[in-house]
């Protein structure tokens, strides 16, 4: 699994990805891998009010990633609340963001894997 952004036929980056592009309307076809990427945080929260299954407190931020495309914004967990606007982060999977037995309907129909954000220490 790997974290991505998409662009349309005509150059319009978004996330996540849609069918069609909310600017222009064209096809949404090509990935833009954001995993290896640094990202800025724009800003963050923590969520105390959690679906089930959701650790909580949970704190959560808007990251934006620069592409060759022009700019994404994500939003996704962060790894820590020791976080703030403007810091540099990086993207880190997660093999569970959520507890499967947690008042889940179908379970089984769910993808429990996923990316949360970490600060960058020096690379």
């Amino acid at each position: 699994m790997t974290l991505q952004a998409w662009v349309c036929e005509q150059g319009h980056v978004m996330y996540p990805r849609h069918p069609r592009c909310r600017v222009c309307q064209s096809t949404v076809d090509t990935p833009v891998e954001l995993t290896d990427r640094i990202g800025e945080v724009i800003t963050w929260t923590v969520s105390t009010a959690t679906p089930p299954g959701v650790r909580s407190p949970n704190p959560i931020a808007i990251v934006r990633f620069e592409t060759d495309a022009g700019p994404v914004s994500v939003i996704g967990g962060l790894t820590t609340d020791e976080i703030a606007i403007g810091d540099s982060v990086e993207a880190v999977h997660v093999e569970r963001l959520r507890d499967p037995e947690a008042g889940i309907r179908y379970p089984a129909s769910q993808s429990w894997d996923g990316y949360r954000f970490r600060p960058v220490v020096d690379r």
